[in-house]
């Protein structure tokens, strides 16, 4: 091998591995966002379940998964691909997949705050598996995979995966969100909304920076390369574009709350920051950072409407994943085709309805089956006093830790 293509090799598998590191680092973005948003008396479940999330996540695509979404046709391990020698586009294929399943794992976290707080965990761990093994590589196996569904999608355009990701993740929380109902007193008997407070904004607001600073190597690492100089303008130009997007998205969110409620809403402001990194996520390679400032600040907008929109359909979303996830990715990837001069408006709305109507439904008949068998709920008594207490025996909080003699908790705080 000459010299100057192992030290392409060289570059290119170091830039996938530094890029995967640091979207591995969202999955503690995830947790602190979720933990935040969530009642104290269910902080340990939230965590439980991202940590665990993470590892079966990344077992499932090894196992199953990888091969299945790259591979011949629809091959399962021993059959397809192997994690050895160099990808096709020239880099370790070890160092693929390493940033390839760190983006399977982001899918399943998108699912874990929309059926916070009322879901039990072993049905929910049960559905991450199907999720991360099968639901998630099939669809990527028609895009990313090289399929193209057989030309219907040919043409296709996310180049970090607002809809392969982002909307998948959020299909599949809608799905679930749908079929587990509720938080019981989140809508009164007249069906307005009762605010629930989230538990720690400011580890909710962590958990946002460490989302955001983790998006550069979501983003930047979707290059699959740094070997050349073309290389590395393009990866500059992601990033910063990346940057502006959800900049603009957080800014609009706050002048939105502050226009519309009197007041800012920081739940928003985060949620709107967040929507518009994955806005920008379906093409933060074409932009110039005036466009991406754009689709960003849309972002914005449609997360302080969607919100309140899901609430008026009784579909109750502790986090707001499915404001942030599922409706900017769909905005994010129907932008390319509005705004990328080589994309088609058409076959982008193709590929979210397609991907979008296989990832609801797929899920949907995974969540009913588990809700048929093990069913998905815990019993309102759990509910009310706190899954933390229930199904882990330990909080997160010690102003939630009984006292002796049955006197209760040690603190009248919210719960």
């Amino acid at each position: 091998m000459e010299f100057s293509a192992e030290m392409k090799y060289v570059l290119d598998t170091i830039w996938l591995l530094i890029s995967g590191a640091l979207v591995m680092w969202m999955a503690a973005g995830f947790a602190m966002l979720e933990a935040g948003m969530v009642r104290s008396k269910s902080v340990t479940a939230i965590l439980t379940k991202n940590i665990t999330l993470y590892a079966l996540a990344c077992l499932a695509y090894y196992v199953i998964g990888y091969n299945l979404m790259y591979g011949t046709g629809n091959s399962f391990m021993g059959s397809g691909l192997l994690l050895e020698g160099t990808s096709a586009d020239g880099h370790s294929l070890m160092s693929d997949f390493f940033f390839q399943v760190v983006f399977v794992a982001t899918a399943a976290s998108i699912v874990s705050g929309t059926v916070a707080e009322r879901i039990k965990y072993w049905p929910f761990m049960v559905f991450t598996l199907v999720l991360t093994a099968l639901i998630y590589p099939i669809q990527g196996h028609w895009t990313w995979g090289g399929t193209s569904l057989g030309g219907m999608i040919d043409g296709f355009s996310d180049f970090a995966g607002s809809t392969i990701v982002h909307s998948v993740g959020g299909w599949a929380a809608l799905a679930g969100a749908i079929l587990l109902g509720a938080r019981r007193g989140k809508y009164d008997s007249q069906g307005r909304v009762v605010p629930i407070p989230a538990s720690n904004l400011p580890l909710a607001t962590l958990g946002t920076f460490i989302l955001w600073f983790g998006w550069f190597g979501f983003n930047g690492g979707s290059q699959l390369a740094l070997g050349s100089k073309s290389d590395a303008d393009a990866i500059s130009a992601v990033l910063v574009n990346t940057n502006m997007a959800a900049c603009a998205g957080a800014l609009v969110a706050l002048i939105l709350t502050q226009v519309m409620y009197k007041k800012i809403d920081l739940t928003m402001v985060l949620n709107g920051a967040l929507s518009g990194l994955v806005a920008i996520t379906a093409g933060p390679d074409y932009p110039g950072p005036g466009l991406a400032v754009i689709i960003g600040a849309v972002g914005g907008v449609l997360v302080v409407f969607a919100v309140p929109f899901f609430d008026k359909l009784k579909i109750d979303d502790p986090v707001g994943a499915l404001s942030v996830h599922l409706v900017n990715g769909i905005w994010g990837t129907l932008a390319v085709g509005i705004f990328k001069e080589d994309a088609s408006f058409m076959t982008q709305l193709t590929g979210v309805i397609v991907i979008g109507a296989f990832t609801f439904i797929a899920s949907f008949v995974t969540w009913y089956a588990i809700k048929a068998t093990m069913g998905l709920r815990v019993s309102e008594e759990e509910e009310l006093e706190g899954i933390d207490e229930r199904e882990f025996g330990m909080h997160s909080y010690p102003e939630f830790v009984k006292l002796p003699g049955g006197l209760g908790y040690s603190s009248s705080a919210t719960v």
